[in-house]
C-alpha cells in the first residue's frame, strides 16, 4: 500500500466558501407510524410538537444516567420522521432505541435505502435547489420540503458562512456540475468551526449533552416531559451543575482523537474529533473542564490553542467553582 493510500485525507486552506460534499458517514432513518410521536417524545431531547413541516431540530438520545449515545436531527416527511445517524454508529443507536420502540405496536423505524445526505457551503447549490423558496430559511433549523427531499439551514461557520444539508430521498443525483465538489475533510473543517459535536465509538454515553453545547444548538428543550436520561439533563441545566463543555482548539501537528488533555497536571479533558489542512495544521473540538482553561493546556505535547466559536456559551462566564 503506497503512502497516498494510507495518508489521512486533508481540508483545503483556506477553507472553501462554497460547494458540496456527499456525507456518506451520514445515513437516513424513517420512524413511521400511529406510535411515531410518543416514542421519539419518550427518547429525545427535542420536543416533537416543534420539529414541523417548516423546522427540521437537532436531537440527542440518552442512557438513563444521561450520557449520550446519539446526536441527530428530526425532520418532517409528511405524517412520518427522518433522522439521520452516524453510519459508524447506526447499528447500536438503532439497537438501543428498538428497544423502546417495541412498545409501540405498528411504528416501524428503518434506514431509508435511497437516502443520501448532502452537506451544503454557501447559498449557490441551495438557490439551486429551492429557487426564491431559500428566502424561507433565515434561521439554523428551518426546513424546505421539495419533491426529491428536504433542504435544511444549518449554523454557520465562524466567518458566518451559509451551510445547509439537502436529505435527498430517491436514487435520483442532483445536477451540480457547475459547483465544485468538496472533500469529507473539508466538511469536517466546516463543522468543526461551526462548533457541532459528533460522536465515535470512544466518545459515545461519555458525556451528557450539555458538555456538547448541544443546548446552545437547539437540539435539547428543557420544558418538555420526561425522557429517558432527562431527570438528569435537567438538573444538570437547573442546577447549574456544568463543569465542562465543548471548545474549539488548534495544534500545529495532528494528535490522537480520544487523546487526554493536560491543564497543569491534572487531566481537563479530551479531543472528540479533528481536522488536518493540508499545510500540516490541524483543529479540533475538544470537551475540557471550565477551570482548566485559564492555564495552558497540552494534549500529546503539544501547546493546546483555543479558538472561537461562533456561539456563545455563558455557563463558562457564570460557572463560579468550575
Amino acid at each position: 500500500m503506497t503512502d497516498s493510500e494510507t495518508a489521512p485525507e486533508t481540508a483545503s486552506l483556506p477553507r472553501p466558501e462554497s460547494g458540496y460534499c456527499r456525507l456518506t458517514h451520514r445515513m437516513l432513518v424513517r420512524i413511521s407510524g400511529p406510535g411515531t410521536d410518543k416514542f421519539l417524545q419518550g427518547q429525545f431531547s427535542q420536543n416533537l410538537d416543534d420539529v414541523t413541516a417548516d423546522r427540521a431540530l437537532r436531537a440527542a438520545a440518552c442512557t438513563p444516567k444521561g450520557r449520550t449515545y446519539c446526536l441527530t436531527r428530526l425532520a418532517r416527511a409528511g405524517q412520518d420522521v427522518l433522522m439521520d445517524l452516524p453510519t459508524d454508529l447506526s447499528e447500536s443507536i438503532l439497537t438501543q432505541l428498538r428497544k423502546y420502540l417495541m412498545l409501540f405496536r405498528g411504528t416501524s423505524m428503518d434506514a431509508v435505502q435511497e437516502g443520501v445526505v448532502w452537506g451544503i457551503i454557501g447559498s449557490g447549490i441551495a438557490e439551486t435547489l429551492a429557487g426564491s423558496d431559500l428566502s424561507k430559511l433565515q434561521t439554523p433549523g428551518d426546513a424546505l420540503s421539495l419533491d426529491t427531499g428536504i433542504l435544511i439551514r444549518l449554523e454557520p461557520d465562524d466567518r458566518a458562512t451559509p451551510r445547509y444539508q439537502f436529505w435527498q430521498l430517491g436514487s435520483e443525483q442532483p445536477d451540480w456540475d457547475d459547483a465544485p465538489e468538496l472533500t469529507r475533510a473539508d466538511w469536517r473543517a466546516s463543522e468543526i468551526a461551526a462548533g457541532i459535536p459528533e460522536l465515535d465509538a470512544s466518545s459515545q454515553e461519555a458525556y451528557v449533552p450539555q458538555m456538547l453545547n448541544w443546548q446552545h444548538l437547539g437540539g435539547i428543550h428543557f420544558k418538555k416531559g420526561c425522557y429517558t436520561g432527562q431527570e438528569v439533563i435537567a438538573r444538570m441545566h437547573f442546577l447549574g451543575q456544568l463543569k465542562k463543555s465543548l471548545f474549539r482548539v488548534a495544534t500545529d501537528n495532528p494528535v490522537s482523537v480520544g487523546a487526554a488533555i493536560t491543564g497543569g497536571d491534572r487531566n481537563a479533558g479530551d479531543i472528540i474529533s479533528q481536522v488536518v489542512f493540508e499545510n500540516g495544521q490541524a483543529e479540533q473540538l475538544a470537551v475540557i473542564r471550565h477551570d482548566a482553561t485559564s492555564g495552558p493546556l497540552t494534549v500529546d505535547g503539544q501547546t493546546l490553542e483555543i479558538l472561537p466559536l461562533p456561539y456563545s456559551v455563558p455557563e463558562r462566564e457564570s460557572a463560579s467553582d468550575t
